[in-house]
């Protein structure tokens, strides 16, 4: 039977732990200061990027992983025994990490390569590797394996509540003007995730509210079905991560297993700090 090892990117917000248990390899996104460039969850993190942002008042710019990082994680893949790999990139439509992949990849034409292109982000990128991972260790080929990573992709939902506009009038996405206007109203964005991109779905008053819409939201989203699977994505403050996940707890039919998972440099750079939201992934 071969061994199909399974690869992703650091946007998928799978914690460092998670991706251990399940022997998935993460390629890192590569965040950039000026003339330094680190990379995502190797050597910064949310809280060391927005400790840098607010000293110097300057957000850094992202980009695809190399395709040399993919060619490192293939061939380390091979190295320890996998006869194929699947790589599952975030969504297309906001990094070219797909396209580096699928680079990599064609300098490795004598082995078994597969690109997905997940459409999804975060931990909706996140629960399909580790599906994929799953169905890898249970025997499944190739073409089972990517069929089940996808439905578990469909069946994802994603809310979460940005703590301020302030780093989105920083990258240009908001004017100025609005940005100040928000804060002043303590107005709190919603997003959601939304063919294959982080849409802003709603604008909520004060974060008490917002959270409490991203629990009705994501109850709306299970429609009375169990989630199989759940996590916590946030930025940078873990405490209020942990006290939104007994919330959930109170209100929504949750696994027993709850992640909590960092959104990772890579994204966190275009929400700002302070996000809390819920992934979750509705039973069949």
């Amino acid at each position: 039977m071969p061994s199909i090892a399974i690869v992703t990117d650091t946007d998928a917000s799978l914690p460092d732990a998670v991706a251990a248990e399940y022997g998935i390899r993460q390629v890192p996104i590569a965040i950039h200061f000026a003339d330094q460039t680190f990379k995502s969850e190797v050597d910064i993190d949310d809280s060391a990027l927005f400790q840098r942002v607010d000293q110097e008042g300057e957000l850094p710019t992202t980009s695809a992983p190399a395709p040399g990082d993919f060619l490192t994680a293939f061939e380390a893949a091979f190295k320890e025994g996998a006869d194929e790999v699947i790589c599952l990139a975030v969504s297309s439509k906001v990094s070219g990490t797909y396209d580096a992949a699928r680079t990599a990849r064609d300098l490795l034409l004598d082995r078994e390569i597969t690109v997905v292109d997940t459409q999804s982000i975060s931990m909706g990128q996140g629960f399909m590797a580790m599906e994929a991972a799953e169905a890898a260790r249970a025997g499944a080929s190739r073409d089972q394996i990517i069929a089940r990573a996808m439905d578990v992709g469909q069946r994802t939902c994603l809310y979460a509540a940005l703590s301020t506009l302030k780093y989105l009038a920083m990258s240009g996405r908001v004017g100025h003007l609005t940005a100040g206007m928000a804060g002043l109203l303590s107005i709190k964005p919603i997003l959601t995730l939304q063919d294959g991109e982080l849409q802003m779905l709603e604008r909520v008053r004060t974060r008490k509210k917002a959270r409490t819409r991203v629990i009705e939201l994501a109850k709306e989203a299970l429609a009375g079905r169990p989630a199989e699977r759940m996590a916590v994505v946030h930025v940078a403050v873990p405490g209020e991560a942990r006290a939104f996940r007994e919330q959930l707890r109170e209100h929504l039919p949750c696994p027993e297993r709850i992640i909590i998972a960092g959104l990772t440099a890579g994204l966190s750079v275009h929400t700002g700090a302070g996000v809390v939201g819920v992934a979750a992934v509705a039973a069949p």
